[in-house]
């Protein structure tokens, strides 16, 4: 082997690709293999495994028991499950210190990233000043795979313990079906 072709290998090593902000071009199991303790080839391996068991998006909703079944360590689950849980949130932030709320499409861009992916009924209340921007933004109720009960005080308390001069609530079906629920 020439001195040219081992540089050449070494200049395309993970590590160098991120140093050279060249990670958008490594493979999701070069990536993941970051997130996972042990040897490289032993990381790498788990990364393949888990690629050749789950697309992407199974793998980003997947709770620490179902993570646990591929032998990965509890320190590299923790690092898998908040790694995906700060993509989500990063996908919802806005540039605005105080977003504001101006369509049902800012809703959408709002929540989506948080609902897709639940196994479970969340209603969710968003509090707003007289600008419509975001106050705050809390869970009113967590329910099960297709009920959630909500009653009226729960949601209107914080917005009148933040002084919020609107609200919105929002709400999602888990299965993906937007017809109304049936009424109680």
């Amino acid at each position: 082997m020439n001195s040219s072709l081992i540089f050449t290998m070494k200049e395309t090593t993970p590590e160098i690709r991120i140093k050279n902000n060249d990670v958008y071009n490594m493979h999701n199991n070069e990536v993941l293999n970051f997130l996972i303790s042990g040897s490289r080839e032993e990381a790498l391996d788990k990364a393949t495994q888990l690629l050749n068991n789950n697309d992407l998006k199974a793998l980003s909703v997947m709770d620490f028991e179902q993570l646990k079944k591929y032998g990965l360590s509890e320190s590299t689950i923790y690092r898998i499950i908040t790694a995906f849980e700060l993509s989500r949130r990063l996908e919802s932030i806005s540039i605005d210190a105080k977003p504001k709320i101006s369509s049902p499409e800012d809703v959408y861009r709002k929540v989506y990233p948080y609902y897709r992916e639940l196994k479970k009924e969340v209603f969710l209340v968003f509090l707003l000043d007289t600008k419509n921007q975001i106050l705050k933004q809390e869970v009113v109720s967590i329910g099960s795979l297709n009920a959630n009960i909500v009653h009226p005080r729960e949601v209107f308390k914080p917005a009148i313990e933040a002084s919020a001069a609107h609200i919105i609530v929002t709400h999602n079906h888990p299965s993906g079906d937007p017809t109304p629920s049936r009424k109680i």
